[in-house]
């Protein structure tokens, strides 16, 4: 992972988020509902930049490619809610914070590969 890349992203989903919010809540969010809100907000952006890329990446690919890229989604799936995730008898927790950063890395795996296609060709070894 680049943590360089990973930073910037996240910089600017929050640069984005922030200005379309400046005057909005979660500018000073008064309490932990209003920061879960804000947190929520990144993540679905963050989610559907990665359902973007996949899809991108999909439209690139032959089926053995779409194989191996729907297998490795569903195994980075099962790791971000492994490790951001938790059941317990009182009930579910998710880790905004990990969720959206493991959903960042995973965009940017996806949007390297979208520039191997481009560049190199589609490398389906990779994808897993």
């Amino acid at each position: 992972m680049n943590t360089l890349k990973s930073s910037a992203l996240l910089l600017t989903l929050a640069l984005m988020f922030s200005q379309a919010h400046a005057n909005s809540a979660c500018d000073t969010p008064h309490n932990d509902f209003d920061g879960l809100y804000c947190l929520n907000k990144v993540y679905q952006a963050a989610d559907q930049e990665l359902n973007d890329n996949y899809k991108k990446l999909g439209s690139k690919l032959d089926g053995d490619g779409n194989r191996a890229l729907k297998a490795g989604q569903l195994q980075w799936m099962h790791q971000r809610n492994d490790n951001c995730s938790r059941r317990e008898d009182t009930g579910f927790y998710v880790n905004l914070k990990c969720a959206t950063d493991i959903t960042i890395q995973r965009s940017e795996f996806l949007q390297d590969r979208i520039r191997e296609c481009a560049s190199s060709g589609c490398q389906n070894s990779k994808l897993q």
